[in-house]
């Protein structure tokens, strides 16, 4: 009798334990992470002891609760099997199943489920910038969503990339295309998800233009559990919050509210862990924070803030710490300096490959250069596209300008340049005081 109590009580321990771990779509302080594409690494190539790690590193703490696997870029490779790049970690220059292009990344099994056990949704996100992701009919785009749930989610195949490991549901970034025949394939995904043994979800992350052209219409005719918003590279983006006619959450709070088809659904702030991370819309702890919040108290559709990318967040202070402790009314410590990259201080050089939209900058020739409209290949000092904003200071990095911003630092650092921290609007003032100062 003693003992059927003692285990009746340890077996409501372990219920309350999984529950407090188990993650809950309906809260709005969540963060969310895509791992996989080693962003950090692609813009900082010299610093390898800073790339990205295996998945399990990042899941030490409660900071992030979402993690897409990015990405799976092609639909029908080699085989008809699709393709999955993971950089540094697992690709299609490894070990790959026999006749395609798919890379064996069963060794991640372990790492997908040690996250699974903290209560870390690990979910496989399709496209990205680069990817092959269209479809030529109904019909071959039910047949792909019965290939992700055999090789990712809940069904069988002998060419299970994550081997026994089962994810947790599907990430949308699709970013080119009309998104023709999508809707067919979520609603396909979704019947087989809603007849699944546990809970799957399906999420997006479309543009902040509204609506995004390749997924405007499949979140319209699919109930979808979250919206990452990538307010990030594009007009409406976090660098133009203050600007009414720019910043528009509103505009996706309305659609959640009223056009989705999960009125539950949650929207989420997208946005760079770091300045590296994209080409415009990189906003320091303090702002981000001053934005969420705000926005958070305004919109009950808003779910929490998505970062491009973990690597980023990491070497970036622990950004994603810091975003969790605002959003759960933790305290704030604001990043310390990462490490230097080229460039402009910590403004990328330009790249020749690169598309650029007003706004955006970038270093070349020792001086810095912002773009006026959208560009591709178009050289700086070449092209009037190119805005001369002056000479580089490679010594002050805008981290440290930001750290002058924080109410850390003492009185008598801030009156040396007569300036004020009490009102966060005044950054940009600030900042150009700080250059001309140093």
């Amino acid at each position: 009798m003693v003992f059927a109590r003692v285990r009746s009580l340890l077996s409501v321990a372990v219920l309350l334990a999984s529950s407090a771990f188990a993650y809950d779509n309906a809260r709005s302080d969540n963060v969310v992470a895509y791992w996989g594409q080693n962003s950090y690494g692609a813009s900082h190539g010299g610093d390898s002891g800073n790339w990205q790690k295996t998945l399990s590193y990042y899941c030490n703490d409660d900071s992030i609760n979402v993690f897409p696997i990015s990405f799976v870029h092609v639909f029908f490779g080699a085989g008809g099997l699709p393709s999955m790049d993971l950089s540094n970690i697992c690709s299609p220059n490894g070990a790959v199943f026999p006749g395609s292009a798919l890379p064996n990344c069963q060794f991640l099994a372990s790492d997908i489920q040690t996250c699974q056990s903290k209560g870390k949704l690990i979910t496989l996100s399709l496209g990205g910038a680069t990817g092959a992701t269209s479809f030529n009919s109904d019909a071959q785009a039910t047949q792909f969503a019965d290939t992700i749930w055999n090789l990712f989610l809940g069904g069988s195949s002998s060419t299970r990339p994550f081997g026994n490991a089962v994810l947790d549901g599907v990430d949308f970034d699709i970013e080119s295309g009309t998104g023709q025949y999508y809707a067919t394939f979520a609603k396909q995904l979704r019947s087989r998800m809603n007849g699944g043994s546990k809970k799957y979800y399906l999420t997006a992350a479309p543009q902040c233009v509204f609506p995004d052209a390749a997924l405007g219409n499949v979140i319209n005719s699919v109930g979808f559990d979250a919206i990452y918003v990538q307010f990030y590279n594009n007009w409406c983006g976090l660098q133009n919050y203050d600007n009414a006619n720019a910043w528009n959450f509103n505009v996706w709070d309305n659609w959640a509210k009223t056009a989705s088809p999960n009125k539950n659904v949650k929207v989420y702030i997208g946005a760079p862990a770091s300045s590296t991370a994209a080409n415009a819309g990189y906003v320091d702890i303090n702002r981000l924070k001053q934005i969420a919040l705000e926005t958070k108290a305004k919109y009950s559709s808003f779910g929490g803030v998505m970062f491009w990318d973990a690597s980023q967040a990491y070497v970036n202070g622990r950004f994603d710490k810091a975003t969790k402790a605002f959003l759960t009314g933790g305290t704030v410590t604001p990043p310390t300096d990462p490490p230097p990259s080229t460039g402009c201080g910590n403004v990328a050089a330009w790249n020749k490959g690169t598309t650029y939209v007003g706004g955006n900058r970038a270093s070349y020739n020792g001086r810095l250069w912002e773009a006026k409209w959208w560009t591709l290949g178009e050289t700086p000092g070449s092209a009037d596209v190119w805005k001369d904003v002056g000479a580089c200071f490679a010594k002050v990095s805008s981290q440290k300008v930001d750290k002058v911003q924080t109410k850390a630092m003492k009185a008598s650092q801030l009156s040396k340049f007569n300036l004020t921290l009490s009102d966060v609007e005044e950054t940009e003032r600030i900042k150009s005081r700080l250059f001309k100062a140093l």
